[in-house]
């Protein structure tokens, strides 16, 4: 699987890739949902943080760590999920 920051440096910065329409999922824990984000209104934390922030509706400002993200996509389809983790059997 291609790691999530790659993905998200590819929309940032391939120019094959300007003009479309991205979105990006992340786990909302405390709603337990996928919650869809346009890509133009994160932004991407570089260095040792590996996060997104984004304004919430009533203004706050979210860290969202890159392991929540969830799912990206162009146009309306998904492009990148990322697979769930394996179940153990304990």
């Amino acid at each position: 699987m291609i790691p999530i920051q790659d993905v998200l440096h590819r929309i940032q910065w391939d120019a094959a890739w300007r003009g479309r329409r991205f979105e990006v999922g992340f786990l909302d824990r405390v709603a337990g949902t996928i919650m869809r984000v346009p890509f133009g209104e994160l932004h991407l934390d570089g260095g040792a943080r590996a996060s997104l922030t984004v304004r919430d509706p009533d203004g706050s400002v979210l860290r969202i760590p890159l392991h929540r993200v969830r799912q990206v996509w162009r146009d309306g389809e998904i492009v990148w999920e990322r697979r769930p983790a394996a179940s153990r059997d304990d």
